[in-house]
């Protein structure tokens, strides 16, 4: 979906991969499954579906990863879910994370996020293939397993290169810390979803669209994101925005639709491709979110959106 960071989408051009987008839903701003199911029956008739479908957990809420699942077992594709904002959220009682619907699920753990080791970030999965692969493919393609070698087995120091691999191994310090937050998460989500609580009664009637949260969903809300109403002009979208800071609130977008940045326009994406996601991005402000954000300090920004608006 565009409503999100370039890298859910630059994943696919590292491999050398054709890039298709899918609209947003109005409410939860995930994707949109009756487009996506949309999409996948017309790419059946034209002969190119996809190999695989990467669905967003925007903000941190589940996305419909039941539906997501069934369309991949018709249509025949893998899916690699995004939960850069969803480690600690849950559907239905399943964590995001657990791999049910989907054939891999990748967390972040970058400084912003809810659980951060510095840099770097997470694949699970409940395929043992896909987790060898994985493990070879962040140290250089290397494997060090006898069972593996595909040439005769030499002498203990023995190892193999047996794809282009990377160097993407976390360090054992950034290890520690994450696994030092990770103990700390539920409580974490426990206040981010308080705070989300208490902003979504503070602002309830003001000329915003609330964060709707699905019946069954636990959000993690990495992210508090507002919408500005039709009613209000789209003007107001950046006065507003500009007002808050100018009153010391580090508001933020998310996210620019990514169809609209140069590279993907010089691939063939326009402006009028994706509405909901393209309203998205001219209406929605991210407001100040995170465990340690005290109840006084909300209301300021409380008081300062009001103000703005």
């Amino acid at each position: 979906m565009p409503n999100t960071f370039v890298a859910s989408a630059n994943c696919a051009r590292y491999c050398g991969a054709e890039v298709e987008f899918v609209d947003i839903d109005h409410e939860t701003w995930n994707l949109s499954v009756p487009r996506l199911k949309e999409k996948l029956a017309k790419a059946k008739k034209e002969g190119r579906l996809p190999k695989v479908v990467v669905p967003v957990h925007f903000a941190g809420q589940p996305t419909e990863q039941e539906a997501i699942w069934e369309l991949a077992q018709e249509f025949g594709f893998r899916v690699l879910e995004d939960a850069a904002h969803a480690i600690g959220a849950s559907r239905n009682g399943e964590p995001v994370g657990s791999c049910r619907w989907s054939d891999i699920t990748v967390f972040s753990f970058h400084p912003v996020k809810i659980i951060t080791t510095g840099e770097g970030g997470m694949a699970l999965t409940n395929d043992g293939e896909l987790a060898e692969r994985m493990a070879m493919l962040r140290t250089h393609g290397i494997t060090r397993n006898p069972n593996k070698f595909m040439q005769p087995y030499a002498a203990p120091w023995h190892y193999e290169q047996q794809m282009l691999g990377f160097n993407y191994r976390m360090t054992d310090i950034q290890a520690a810390l994450g696994a030092s937050q990770l103990e700390r998460l539920d409580k974490y989500i426990e206040r981010r979803n308080a705070l989300a609580l208490r902003y979504d009664h503070a602002l309830k009637g003001l000329s915003l669209q609330l964060p709707t949260i699905r019946p069954g969903n636990r959000s993690a809300f990495h992210l508090y994101v507002v919408r500005l109403k039709n009613n209000v002009p789209l003007k107001r979208h950046r006065q507003v925005f500009e007002q808050m800071r100018d009153q010391g609130i580090g508001v933020n977008l998310h996210y620019m639709p990514v169809h609209l940045q140069p590279y993907y326009r010089e691939r063939g994406f326009s402006p009028g491709q994706y509405p909901e996601a393209e309203a998205h991005g001219a209406e929605a402000i991210t407001l100040p979110l995170y465990s340690g954000l005290s109840e006084q300090e909300q209301d300021q920004v409380v008081s300062a959106l009001k103000k703005a608006l």
